[in-house]
């Protein structure tokens, strides 16, 4: 049992007669279970912070599926995802365009991604789609950040495939697929 004992201290001899004067004492057993039941109410209610997760539709892998959308070369964007947190981008075809080296960040991978959307739309009027493909070589943080980058920059439809043998070799030769891991 919890008290609070508020007695006078030690008696004093000489001086004048004094009443003897009671101790008081309060029962805090009362404040303590009050105590107890709040702290249980807050702890049981509290939401704990929930863990964040992008959605993401993936097409099943049935080769013979009829729901397959052409997208024109000049309004797609294709991502390789090499080693060293190193990326490189070109629109339309492999082998077409000149590759771009990127890297991740506001002034990389999201500038790009929000200045090329941008001159599709104004070119033909339609969204930019974006191909990603992560590399053997590629970490899954480089996934998560292209994903995290495309979100800022508010692109609409995005797909992941696998990366071809020529995309590869493009990789290779512009030091992208180190061997060295």
């Amino acid at each position: 049992m919890a008290e609070l004992d508020t007695s006078g201290g030690g008696k004093h001899k000489g001086g004048k007669v004094r009443s003897k004067k009671q101790s008081t004492r309060i029962d805090l057993t009362a404040m303590v279970d009050l105590a107890f039941l709040l702290i249980t109410f807050f702890i049981m209610t509290t939401t704990l912070a929930k863990p964040k997760a992008m959605d993401l539709a993936m097409p099943d892998k049935d080769e013979h599926t009829k729901d397959q959308m052409d997208i024109a070369a000049s309004r797609s964007m294709t991502i390789l995802l090499g080693s060293d947190d190193k990326l490189e981008w070109y629109i339309g075809e492999p082998g077409k365009s000149a590759p771009t080296i990127d890297n991740f960040g506001p002034d990389g991978l999201r500038k790009t991604l929000i200045e090329k959307s941008k001159e599709v739309q104004q070119k033909t009027g339609k969204f930019m789609f974006v191909v990603i493909k992560p590399s053997d070589k590629s970490k899954y943080k480089n996934m998560v950040s292209t994903l995290d980058e495309i979100n800022i920059a508010n692109i609409q439809s995005y797909g992941i495939v696998d990366i071809s043998q020529p995309e590869v070799e493009l990789l290779k030769k512009d030091g992208l697929y180190n061997d060295n891991k």
